[in-house]
């Protein structure tokens, strides 16, 4: 399984990579794809919605089941992946590169008790 060394993961299996200003691209782990299966469907709040750490925030559907998108992190929604709405199968074809959502956050995404490295996750996912 492939766990990249360059992002922050969640235990509800999202990951989280800054990419400037308290700015935050979000997506499902390679261990999350593999359990959902095909994924056909994301639904997710609209722009500017405020997102609560620890509360669902979105669904991602697959061919054998529906699962809740937990808020990784306190702040609002500020983009859509616009590509997963078309091809919603590219998150298991490249789940790391396919964002779901960026959203702004104040968090301290280095706070160890919240959130893990590549190699905490690792260690979840055996």
């Amino acid at each position: 399984m492939n766990i990249p060394n360059t992002l922050i993961y969640t235990r509800e299996h999202l990951w989280i990579k800054s990419i400037g200003d308290a700015i935050y691209e979000i997506g499902i782990t390679d261990f999350a794809q593999n359990l959902l299966g095909d994924v056909v469907f994301v639904e997710l709040p609209k722009l500017q919605s405020q997102i609560l750490r620890d509360i669902a925030f979105g669904t991602i559907e697959s061919v054998k089941t529906a699962s809740d998108l937990i808020g990784p992190l306190n702040g609002v929604m500020m983009e859509i992946n616009p590509n997963i709405q078309k091809s919603p199968e590219s998150i298991n074809d490249k789940p790391y590169e396919t964002w779901i959502c960026k959203m702004s956050s104040q968090d301290d995404i280095n706070n160890k008790e919240l959130f893990l490295d590549a190699s905490q996750y690792s260690e979840l996912t055996r």
